[in-house]
């Protein structure tokens, strides 16, 4: 693989269950095998006050969240993660991949949690400085299959009904047939096939 330009920024998508973590370890894995500096990030959190914020965002305790409380705390961990991490690992020539962005507040908060999808993508280009990802992967999940891989101790978004799972999913669909912030589509198959089609996407912006 020809090395190409420094400082990239690729995000995992997709409705919980879809394998975005295990899929992020694994890029940043091979990433650094071919001879790249990449870091791996979740967003909500990765810095100091993005923990605390995913915290609140996700303790089933909180279920009185509004959504456009949801939607602004969202924004307010993403923002302080681009300047404290994103940014400067850019500068520095590495490889940001990151677990969840701007599309996963669209998802949740817009299209299963009845705010204005639109609002929310305008809400973000200011959070984020017009900062937007090179690639943006969605991984794709039947939401009975996605929701059967949670663990035994859901957290709050996980918890939410099966009809506000189909809405995620028919919302990152809707976002990757658009081809918003770069996104493409990534068919359920093994963690394997899923891998490969991940590594073909990414090559092609590296």
């Amino acid at each position: 693989m020809a090395r190409g330009p420094a400082g990239r920024f690729l995000v995992l998508e997709g409705p919980d269950g879809s394998g975005k973590s295990t899929q992020a370890a694994r890029l940043v894995a091979w990433l650094v095998s071919r001879g790249r500096e990449a870091v791996h990030l979740r967003d909500p959190g990765a810095t100091r006050v993005g923990e605390k914020v995913r915290e609140i965002l996700l303790d089933p305790a909180h279920e009185e969240l509004d959504p456009t409380a949801e939607a602004l705390l969202f924004m307010a961990s993403r923002a302080q993660l681009i300047a404290e991490r994103i940014r400067p690992e850019r500068e520095r020539g590495r490889i940001v991949v990151c677990e969840r962005w701007l599309p996963s507040t669209v998802c949740y908060q817009g299209y299963a949690g009845g705010l204005s999808p639109e609002a929310i993508w305008k809400m973000g280009e200011f959070a984020s400085g017009g900062l937007s990802p090179d690639l943006t992967l969605v991984l794709d999940v039947e939401p009975e299959t996605g929701l059967s891989r949670v663990g035994d101790e859901p957290d709050l978004m996980e918890q939410r009904s099966l009809e506000f799972h189909r809405a995620v999913r028919d919302g990152y669909l809707r976002i990757a047939e658009e081809g918003r912030m770069n996104a493409r589509l990534i068919r359920p198959g093994t963690l394997d096939e899923v891998e490969r089609a991940i590594r073909e996407a990414v090559e092609d912006v590296l």
